[in-house]
């Protein structure tokens, strides 16, 4: 039991930790004013989601990792969306 509780609580710093590293990515894009397309904190299937004016947050059943999509400008200028 208390081997259960101790990985529940890593668990959570971790996920608690990647959520302020994603953040960090996502306040300075918005502050260059590039485009996010998605905000996601978690891997595999999504549990919830919310769109926003142009983001999509989402968060994912496995909270040991994260992302943010962003729009991005090819070297000729022209924007695409990121892969």
């Amino acid at each position: 039991m208390n081997f259960l509780i101790g990985l529940c609580k890593v668990v959570f710093l971790l996920g608690f930790l990647i959520t302020i590293h994603e953040l960090g990515h996502f306040l300075v894009a918005k502050k260059c004013k590039v485009k996010v397309r998605e905000f996601s904190i978690g891997f595999g299937p999504k549990i919830w989601n919310k769109c926003g004016k142009e983001t999509k947050y989402t968060l994912r059943l496995i909270p040991l990792g994260g992302y943010c999509d962003m729009l991005r400008r090819s070297r000729k200028g022209r924007r695409r969306w990121s892969i």
